[in-house]
């Protein structure tokens, strides 16, 4: 997705002058370098409008911060220019006039809607969260935290259909752009205006929740890198969050389509915080919804990353809470497999996650609603760990889940054990009769080895 430069559309000017649009204030603006109103007369809003146009259009020069050439003694210049643009917006005692609005919109897009360098990282795996070591920070952000703060300013304190010229489809589709940007600080700003424009433009709310999946969908399916998922991602939280119960089709879609998908890609470390929270909140506004939720959990449930494993463990162990109970008993034996398999890992961190879960009462009781199903498979699963199991503590673990689950129904869990020293002698008997018929076949095959020996042959050479 490019950035294009479009220039906000002028607005129409007015016939009345400047004199009777401003309120007449006979002090000078506070805590600003630019010239102060002249004494008498009506000229000294003039002389402030022209002196605040004129801080705007210096702010529309960029510096790169990385070029030699630039002065730094002008970049601390337009710093201070934006800062008495970020306080003419604080201040409360004048309504901004509409003629600023295109320069200042202008300057906005100037200053913010740039191409962004290429990623730094060979992959979006590395970027883990809180880890501010790993993030690179843009040197322009002395220049684009005011920016990030005027627009917001804007937002905020003026009247949205003032403000539908300059912010549109294209601004918006422009924002969603930069959220690839690496610094963590930038994508912040982003996060608080782009939730703000949809607080406000009511009319575009339909535009921006499907802009914002287009970006899900692509780096899912296509691309699997992209910075700013985890931001894009709390502000549909805050969405969610807003949703009139029945939930809309619509909206499940979005749950079905966009946010069970987004636990598949590698990254998922990075945003699953968010990504919990909203399908969470799915769950507690519709519980009938937990049964797709827990199946498309586990169905994109990784093979071979262990960390990804343990925090959908601990998602998996959160939704049982909010789930409807009715479904206790369809989804008992999916999840108790699924958590049996995680505590027969080989790594001790995902075994002793998935044991954990025992402790949560309200997976217990899930199980209990299926016993006669989930008893087999989970006490074949502890007999494994404590024979086979290489940690000691998983073992202690297990040793402890077993005897819950032996006061829980002792008859059954004994019928289970004999069940399994069953199958365990009916295997044992199967692999020694298999052996026996390889031994009458290796012991044929030396009666007539013969048979077996290569044919020798000469070779006559014709020389």
């Amino acid at each position: 997705m490019g950035i294009r430069r479009d220039s906000p559309k002028n607005s129409p000017r007015k016939k009345t002058t400047l004199k009777h649009l401003f309120d007449l204030d006979p002090k000078p603006y506070v805590g600003s370098p630019l010239p102060s109103p002249r004494r008498g007369g009506g000229g000294g809003t003039d002389y402030e409008h022209d002196g605040i146009l004129s801080a705007i259009s210096y702010c529309n020069s960029v510096f790169t911060f990385t070029d030699p050439q630039e002065s730094p003694s002008q970049q601390d210049l337009k710093r201070l220019k934006l800062m008495d643009v970020v306080s003419l917006l604080k201040s409360p005692k004048k309504p901004l006039h509409e003629q600023l609005f295109s320069p200042l919109m202008s300057m906005v897009s100037v200053n913010l809607f740039r191409p962004l360098p290429p990623p730094s990282k060979t992959s979006i795996v590395s970027a883990l969260p809180d880890d501010e070591e790993l993030s690179t920070f843009t040197p322009l952000w002395p220049h684009l935290q005011l920016v990030y703060d005027i627009l917001l300013r804007l937002v905020l304190n003026v009247d949205s259909k003032k403000l539908k010229d300059y912010i549109d489809h294209q601004f918006i589709r422009n924002l969603l752009y930069l959220f690839q940007s690496e610094d963590p600080r930038e994508r912040e700003s982003l996060k608080n205006v782009f939730h703000r424009i949809y607080s406000r433009f009511t009319s575009y709310r339909s535009f921006m929740r499907k802009a914002m999946n287009d970006v899900f969908l692509h780096y899912v399916f296509e691309t699997e890198k992209h910075c700013g998922i985890g931001e894009l991602l709390e502000i549909w939280g805050s969405i969610i969050n807003g949703f009139g119960v029945p939930l809309k089709e619509e909206h499940k879609l979005f749950l079905m389509r966009v946010l069970l998908p987004l636990h598949k890609p590698k990254g998922l470390q990075v945003y699953h915080r968010q990504l919990a929270y909203c399908v969470s909140q799915f769950v507690q506004k519709e519980p009938a919804l937990g049964g797709v939720v827990v199946r498309g959990i586990l169905r994109y449930w990784p093979i071979t990353n262990c960390h990804k494993e343990v925090l959908l463990i601990g998602e998996l162990e959160e939704l049982v809470e909010n789930i409807d109970p009715d479904q206790y008993r369809t989804l008992a034996l999916p999840l108790c497999s699924r958590i049996t398999r995680c505590f027969n890992s080989c790594n001790s961190q995902v075994a002793e996650r998935a044991l954990y879960v025992w402790n949560n009462e309200q997976f217990v009781k899930m199980a209990s609603e299926a016993m006669e199903e989930v008893f087999p498979v989970v006490v074949e699963g502890m007999e494994r760990n404590l024979k086979l199991h290489w940690s000691k503590s998983v073992k202690q673990l297990t040793e402890n889940v077993k005897a819950m689950l032996e006061e829980m129904d002792p008859p059954l869990y004994d019928k289970c054990l004999r069940e399994i020293h069953h199958r365990e002698s009916e295997a044992h008997r199967e692999q020694i009769k298999r052996q026996q018929k390889w031994d009458q076949i290796e012991t044929a095959a030396a009666k007539h080895s013969h048979f077996l020996q290569p044919t020798k042959t000469i070779c006559v050479s014709s020389h």
